[in-house]
């Protein structure tokens, strides 16, 4: 068991704890840095060969950039980042708007930090600059985890490591997880998304540029979100649809294009101009999980999607992330009697919150009719925009 000292743990042979991260994406990278800042020992292990400028866009609502303030790497990402003057609600046949939001300016006075709309890369690279002082081992895909006096953690390329405490940020198909709870796949919703990066001057004309807007289809599954990136040089398109022929996880897979425009053919002429500007998308099918019962298992914790993977409708994944990796990581620093305390007022502190987000998200019904005061029912928890743009994660009370 490990003990508590003054912020930093100490293992019972009196030596100095390590803490072990599985993945190094947002999750992973973010919890690392964070626990640097806390003074505890990590060591970061991530499978692919190295840092790579891959996905396209991350939207961070006001919850996660007042997070990642609280690193010191907020500046560093409003560089690049836009920022969405507003989070606005159109129809999908008639383009009547049936919500608007403030954002920007008005965010900052609401809830403390703007919504920064940015490239995953560069989010990343901020992430990875932050990271200079963590130890990171590349090409270190997870294999299996055995208890014992320590947690021995066996990679695919023959080495190992034991580590006092893990966390598993290894994503949708986590092995920290498998090893948790047994193997399982997640589930196929049927859905797909296409994705494509436009040049907002092929755009000029259309209305809203400079705003987050969700486009509302005939049924919970077909929508097209778009909102800038590059300060707004360039505009993301963002559209699902069921399509349960196409089950293909890739988030780099080439999209038929002619298959979008055609799933969206009685779409407003608006909304139909933002597609016809790329002749080239990529597509993805969507996966989900259901709400865990338990994240931990002895001195280990999931986090991220590893641990509440969610459909993209409420554009929280990444930021429920963050908000583990910085709950996780003051509890780990924050003074209790041994890691099973710590660990438990982790979950006790984030699965109820992610889990109502995870269905919500699923619903797909969130800010569709009247703003700030709209509610989504959700598990035991209603969701308005205060609840979910308003959280600290840094402020949350541990005790």
């Amino acid at each position: 068991m490990n003990t508590f000292l003054g912020g930093h743990m100490s293992n019972v042979a009196g030596t100095r704890a390590v803490v072990g991260i599985a993945g190094a994406g947002i999750g992973g990278s973010t919890a690392a840095i964070a626990l640097r800042r806390l003074g505890v020992e990590v060591e970061l292990f991530e499978q692919a060969p190295g840092f790579a400028r891959v996905g396209a866009d991350i939207n961070l609502t006001p919850n996660a950039v007042r997070a990642l303030d609280g690193l010191d790497i907020g500046d560093t990402l409003r560089l690049t980042a836009a920022q969405p003057t507003h989070r606005i609600s159109r129809t999908w046949d008639t383009g009547v708007e049936t919500s608007r939001i403030e954002m920007a300016d008005h965010a900052v006075e609401r809830y403390g930090a703007p919504q920064l709309t940015i490239h995953r890369a560069d989010l990343m690279h901020a992430l990875e600059d932050a990271l200079k002082d963590v130890r990171i081992s590349f090409g270190k895909k997870l294999e299996s985890v055995a208890d014992g006096d320590r947690l021995h953690l066996q990679f695919a390329d023959g080495t190992s490591r034991d580590v006092d405490i893990l966390i598993g940020a290894d994503g949708i198909h986590s092995a920290v997880r498998t090893w948790m709870l047994g193997p399982e796949q997640p589930e196929f919703t049927g859905v797909v998304a296409y994705r494509a990066l436009v040049d907002t001057e092929r755009l000029a004309g259309l209305p809203n540029l400079d705003a987050f807007t969700k486009w509302w289809g005939p049924n919970p599954e077909t929508q097209i979100v778009t909102f800038p990136l590059d300060r707004g040089r360039t505009t993301f398109v963002f559209a699902t649809t069921p399509q349960p022929e196409w089950a293909d996880e890739s988030w780099t897979r080439p999209g038929d294009v002619r298959e979008l425009r055609a799933a969206y053919a009685d779409f407003h002429p608006e909304a139909r101009a933002l597609l016809d500007a790329r002749d080239d998308v990529l597509i993805s099918a969507l996966y989900v999980r259901d709400p865990l019962a338990t994240w931990r298992r002895g001195n280990a914790a999931l986090l991220g999607d590893a641990c509440h993977p969610m459909m993209p409708f409420m554009a929280q994944g990444a930021g429920q992330a963050i908000e583990d990796a910085i709950v996780l990581s003051r509890c780990l620093a924050g003074g209790f009697a041994s890691t099973a305390e710590a660990l438990d007022t982790y979950q006790s502190l984030r699965l109820p919150r992610t889990s109502a987000i995870q269905v919500g998200s699923r619903g797909n019904s969130w800010l569709k009719a009247s703003g700030t005061d709209t509610q989504e029912p959700a598990g035991e928890l209603a969701i308005d925009p205060d609840t979910v743009y308003g959280y600290d994660a840094w402020n949350v009370p541990l005790r």
